[in-house]
């Protein structure tokens, strides 16, 4: 199933099923009214609304209507949990190599993850609004699994058993923020401002070969400013799967459904499929040259965040955001 939540001036939007082609749309409020309500009752509701997503995409479904990806919310526009990972280690050992510091040999078996604040998210056309280009302003482009409920100290199957929804995130993060936080020894916190997700969230099935039951083999689609910036495929060094980090974060307490857990920056090795963050790509300049030369983005910098199946057309639909000015 394709599902997405409609903008209807309520804290969770309205949910409704999006055809596979993302061209049309239907209200399903004999199922659930929200996504949260579908996901509290999964075993019993998603059978309902994935009867009524076969029609859809048949076409024999009278009230349907043209889906846009600008009338909605994020999937979840509120959350339980967000909790970030950062599975692809390869991007956090070329953060610490530019600034000459040295990776504890733990960060390859044991997953990084921080908890994210989950009551206020971004819409995918929503703007990004921010009172000072100074903090550093970067997008993240990530995958999130959205889980039904995991037990405490669950085992890495019962984890994989537990994804009930693929998303893309843009995961805000303020790098000039960053140090001064983490030199206090709490973690993130004002440097991570309220993430955006696609305008639609898809069930593993939607995927097709491209998940394998662990990792999600499609690349990864960053613009920035129009010019393609990356596509990192998400399958390779990926050095902690999604049933791996959905274990993880249940490691010491339970996940309630649609619970949140986001993989983190999508990095390759190969430097040639381009970086899903300034971060990276100014890391890689102070390797190279001793200083970036790529700003962090300013106000009117707009970045586009997609994924395609194998026959070019898009998944989950567009994060497209602009950076703009916030005014009380």
């Amino acid at each position: 199933m394709k599902l997405a939540s409609l903008k209807n001036n309520t804290r969770d939007g309205e949910l409704v099923l999006v055809s596979r082609d993302l061209k049309r749309a239907v209200k399903v409020p004999q199922v659930a009214k929200t996504l949260q309500q579908l996901l509290d009752n999964w075993d019993e509701l998603a059978p309902q609304a994935e009867a009524i997503y076969q029609q859809l995409n048949d076409g024999s479904v009278a009230d349907a209507f043209d889906f846009v990806e600008s009338q909605c919310e994020s999937p979840l526009p509120r959350a339980y949990q967000w909790a970030d990972g950062s599975a692809y280690v390869n991007h956090v050992e070329l953060v610490r190599k530019a600034r000459g510091a040295e990776m504890p040999e733990t960060f390859w078996t044991d997953p990084l993850m921080y908890q994210g604040g989950s009551d206020a998210f971004l819409g995918p056309r929503d703007d990004i609004a921010m009172a000072s280009e100074e903090y550093g302003i970067d997008m993240e482009s990530e995958v999130a699994v959205v889980v039904g409920d995991v037990a405490m100290d669950a085992s890495k199957d019962e984890a994989r058993d537990a994804i009930r929804l693929f998303m893309l995130v843009n995961d805000v993060s303020l790098r000039n923020l960053i140090p001064g936080e983490l030199a206090k020894g709490f973690g993130f916190f004002q440097s991570k401002p309220s993430s955006a997700f696609s305008p639609v969230a898809v069930t593993p099935d939607e995927l097709g070969a491209a998940w394998d039951g662990d990792k999600v083999h499609l690349p990864l689609v960053t613009h920035l400013n129009n010019d393609l910036f990356g596509r990192p495929d998400c399958g390779v060094d990926m050095t902690f799967d999604f049933p791996t980090i959905v274990a993880h974060a249940a490691k010491t307490r339970p996940l309630g459904a649609g619970a949140i857990i986001g993989s983190g920056t999508i990095s390759n090795y190969d430097r040639s499929a381009g970086s899903s963050c300034l971060a990276e790509k100014r890391m890689l300049e102070i390797i190279a040259d001793g200083k970036p030369s790529t700003p962090f983005m300013k106000f009117g910098d707009q970045v586009r965040i997609e994924m395609f199946d194998a026959d070019g057309a898009s998944i989950f639909g567009a994060i497209d955001q602009t950076v703009v000015e916030y005014k009380k």
